[in-house]
């Protein structure tokens, strides 16, 4: 078992290795869309990126960034990720709804 941190929210969530990291949010009531996102995500399919997260530790302890994420995320910073597409393998701590920022 693993702990992910949601940082804005406070809350703290167990999970076993290999979790979804979009699931286990929702599971815990973590909001993780915004009103635009809300209204279009996929559903966890990895279709839409509208479940972008910033990851501020811990980023060792999720699975590799997929394809698609190389493709959706290539003008964001290296530690965001989309939850949907995450898996986790061990304590992370979690920033939801990151402020628009684009790669440096």
């Amino acid at each position: 078992m693993t702990t992910i941190s949601f940082v804005k929210e406070n809350k703290e969530a167990i999970a076993a290795q290999g979790s979804n990291l979009r699931e286990k949010a929702l599971q815990n009531r973590v909001d993780i869309y915004t009103l635009g996102g809300k209204l279009r995500n996929c559903g966890g399919y990895g279709q839409c990126a509208t479940c972008v997260v910033e990851i501020a530790e811990g980023m060792d302890n999720l699975s590799p960034k997929t394809d698609f994420e190389k493709r959706r995320l290539k003008k964001k910073p290296d530690n965001y990720r989309l939850a949907c597409q995450t898996l986790v393998n061990g304590s992370v701590k979690v920033i939801t709804k990151p402020k628009a920022s684009k790669k440096k």
